[in-house]
């Protein structure tokens, strides 16, 4: 397991990777063992590429909507810019890019698997894999034992991992995209003017209040599963995901959930990272 300062390494790595382009020069030899996940989001959509050991060399992402609550709904615009990262990334790092991983919310497997699959091959991948996110996300973690609430777009995914494996995972109807259209509603402004509202930290202390009760009831939910799943009643709740990105939001999840709840840093991007720490 790695400890939570190794995970905000890693996380700032890629940070700086997305910020500033490809971490180092990629000889032809190193190329064939470079891993890509590509993670389709709610909001956005995000390539990730890591070496033989695991450390980030790029990195980058295109805000889209071509998938919402989980489930791919413009098809030809998720291969579009999954194509155009993919040719971005090759152009920066001076190789080819052939295969990589993606991910699904855990209660979207089985069609939505397919759909994100096709996306991938669409874009010239040979599809190595496709996790549920929070497996994901542990990933990155490096959970033996633990759990992980991956708050998404549409969905908040919740999944617990016993001695390095998915003993129990569930996905509930309730996201990022939940807080937008409480903020829509609030202030009688566009979904896409909350969203962009959302985002503003320098607005977080107005908006946050508002957003609250969507957190109390992620955390609700989140709360419920690790009962169903028998999650030790001590165990710390690790949260990620673009939507967490508030200040508040670990100390506001605490108070519902009553354990210990981590927050790496730039919590949108542990998804992602994990879906290439996971492709071969």
């Amino acid at each position: 397991m790695r400890s939570i300062d190794e995970v905000n390494e890693l996380l700032v790595a890629f940070n700086q990777c997305v910020l500033e382009g490809p971490a180092r020069t990629i000889s032809e030899t190193e190329a064939s063992t470079l891993r890509v996940g590509i993670d389709l989001g709610t909001s956005s959509i995000v390539i990730a590429v890591v070496d033989e050991a695991g450390l980030p060399v790029y990195g980058a992402l295109e805000y889209a909507k071509a998938v919402r609550d989980g489930l791919v709904v413009d098809y030809i615009g998720a291969v579009t810019i999954t194509r155009r990262l993919k040719a971005e990334a090759e152009a920066a790092l001076g190789c080819s890019l052939t295969r990589a991983a993606a991910a699904v919310p855990p209660g979207t497997l089985g069609k939505n698997k397919d759909v994100v699959s096709h996306v991938l091959e669409g874009a010239d991948f040979e599809v190595t894999a496709i996790y549920d996110e929070p497996t994901a996300a542990a990933k990155v973690l490096g959970l033996v034992n633990g759990a992980v609430v991956d708050v998404g777009g549409g969905t908040t995914g919740i999944t617990i991992i016993k001695r390095s494996k998915v003993s129990y995972t569930v996905d509930e109807p309730t996201g990022g995209s939940h807080m937008t259209l409480v903020l829509s509603g609030s202030y009688g402004i566009s979904q896409e003017e909350a969203e962009t509202l959302k985002r503003d930290a320098s607005q977080e202390r107005e908006v946050y209040p508002l957003v609250r009760p969507v957190v109390e009831k992620m955390a609700t939910i989140s709360a419920n599963a690790l009962i169903t799943g028998k999650y030790r009643k001590t165990g710390p709740v690790y949260v990620v995901g673009g939507a967490t990105n508030f200040t508040e939001f670990a100390d506001t999840f605490k108070k519902v959930v009553g354990r210990e709840v981590i927050k790496p840093l730039y919590p949108e991007f542990v998804t992602p990272l994990g879906i290439a720490l996971g492709s071969s």
